[in-house]
């Protein structure tokens, strides 16, 4: 058994804006499920109401000024999974996570910092030292920094070994030279082989340099990320580690997204009885005020509305794509010149697209489940759990084989018998048009898609398997530490 230490920005069901928080909600609890003992630890940010105040007083100190902390604690739903909520108001107290009105925090990286810190004397104070820490995304990134200069002589934490996982390495955390300072990090630490980065101080790099282990949410993503393209200048940091590098998938959290148990529709079903998926299909329809045309592929988009998405392939291929007489739904919100793009592609085809620019995780579930397809040709995905979710709810992807996406759908057309979704590589309109195009034809052939949607709902991404690499990589880090 091993003592791990989940850290994260964001933790599902407590605080999310992304992909993060599902992941730090539910591998704790499918790693407890193996027999370990998990803690997680999270900001208290405002929107946070759980939990009861277990410390008090705490303190760290950080530059120069010593800051004072109190800790909630709360257990997951449905599991005896403890996080605690790292609570100093002037830090998290604030409307969102990160930014306010679309722009980030000025002082991120030194709230950051300090619930790294903080994070750290909690558990000396609990007295509880992990055998790994999990650290994740930027925002963590220090904890294996500190544990490597601030704390490298503390015996509590002789035997603690630190995972960083990258979920996207294009956000990576800068700050001003100047903040070194404030962040309670040493001068020397400002050089190329530590947190300098063109001019600035880069958090995540700092996880990149100093945590024991590092991995990505997805063996094609750990292999892109050591490449000009994809590595976001740190390809040759990366390439360097890549010893040290490892990729797990994502899991899905089964007991959230399963259309046979799912209370957001208007009618469960399952693999066993597709028939009852029709209604969710007519019911999305009415909701984005479309033709209810049982015969019309319906193809649904979740997503945050970006170039990395690949909405601007979507955007040059529309015309095209409506000219294949299919319905569009698209949720999400995003860069405001594809708000306006959609507002008018909208009043071009009121027949046949349908939005909503906003963060709705009922309308989502609805989405899924009525939508024929699910499209994600997205630039670049680190792991992605669209195409997961939609494989459960019956609803055949449509991707670009990148990163998770490329080890998770198999194409349909490159083999009848295995394929689950359709998939295409070059990163043009008319590949992805050719895709759509293909899909929308096998849909026709009514037979070979049921038979498409009944293999797609019967494929297993639940945390099991991932919980078992992550175990295993734990320990690995676990050796490396005590060797």
């Amino acid at each position: 058994m091993l003592k791990i230490l989940l850290a994260s920005s964001e933790v599902h069901p407590f605080a999310k804006t992304g992909g993060l928080a599902d992941v730090a909600g539910a591998l704790p609890k499918a790693l407890r499920k193996l027999g370990h003992e998990v803690y997680v630890v999270m900001p208290a940010y405002r929107s946070v109401k759980a939990g009861t105040v277990v410390q008090q007083n705490l303190s760290v100190q950080m530059g120069g000024q010593t800051k004072k902390f109190s800790v909630r604690q709360a257990l997951f739903p449905d599991s005896n999974v403890p996080i605690y909520l790292i609570d100093h108001k002037p830090y998290f107290d604030r409307d969102e996570l990160y930014q306010d009105k679309g722009k980030d925090y000025p002082d991120n990286p030194e709230r950051f910092a300090f619930f790294c810190l903080a994070t750290l004397e909690l558990l000396k104070k609990l007295n509880w030292a992990p055998d790994v820490i999990h650290c994740n995304d930027w925002q963590t990134a220090l904890l294996p920094v500190y544990l490597k200069t601030t704390y490298k002589n503390d015996p509590f934490f002789k035997h603690t070994a630190t995972v960083f996982t990258i979920h996207n390495l294009a956000y990576q955390g800068l700050a001003a030279h100047s903040k070194l300072h404030a962040m309670s990090l040493e001068e020397k630490l400002f050089n190329p082989h530590a947190l300098e980065f063109y001019g600035k101080v880069n958090l995540l790099k700092g996880g990149l340099v100093f945590a024991d282990l590092l991995n990505t949410v997805s063996k094609n993503y750990s292999e892109e990320i050591q490449t000009k393209e994809f590595g976001c200048g740190l390809e040759g940091l990366l390439h360097t580690r890549k010893r040290d590098l490892f990729g797990i998938l994502n899991g899905l959290d089964y007991a959230v997204w399963d259309p046979e148990f799912d209370n957001d529709l208007i009618k469960k079903y399952s693999a066993h009885k597709l028939v009852d998926k029709k209604p969710n299909k007519e019911d999305l329809q009415k909701l984005f005020k479309l033709p209810v045309l049982p015969m019309t592929p319906v193809i649904g988009m979740v997503s945050r509305l970006d170039t990395q998405k690949g909405f601007d392939l979507l955007v040059q291929a529309m015309d095209r794509i409506m000219a294949l007489n299919v319905q569009l739904v698209v949720l999400g919100t995003g860069t405001p010149e594809y708000h306006v793009l959609f507002e008018k592609l909208h009043h071009k085809y009121p027949n046949q697209i349908g939005i909503a620019l906003k963060f709705d995780a009922a309308l989502a579930k609805k989405i899924y489940a009525g939508s024929d397809m699910f499209l994600m040709p997205s630039r670049y995905e680190p792991c992605g759990l669209g195409q997961l979710i939609s494989l459960k709810y019956g609803t055949v992807p449509i991707v670009r084989e990148t990163g998770g996406l490329a080890d998770t759908i198999v194409d349909y057309y490159g083999n009848k018998r295995s394929g689950n979704g359709f998939t295409f590589k070059p990163y043009t309109a008319e590949d992805l048009l050719d895709t759509v195009r293909r899909a929308a034809l096998t849909f026709r052939e009514k037979t070979a898609w049921t038979k498409l949607m009944s293999r797609a709902m019967l494929e297993d991404f639940s945390w099991n398997a991932s919980a078992k690499h992550y175990a295993r990589l734990y320990k690995k880090a676990a050796k490396l530490k005590d060797a």
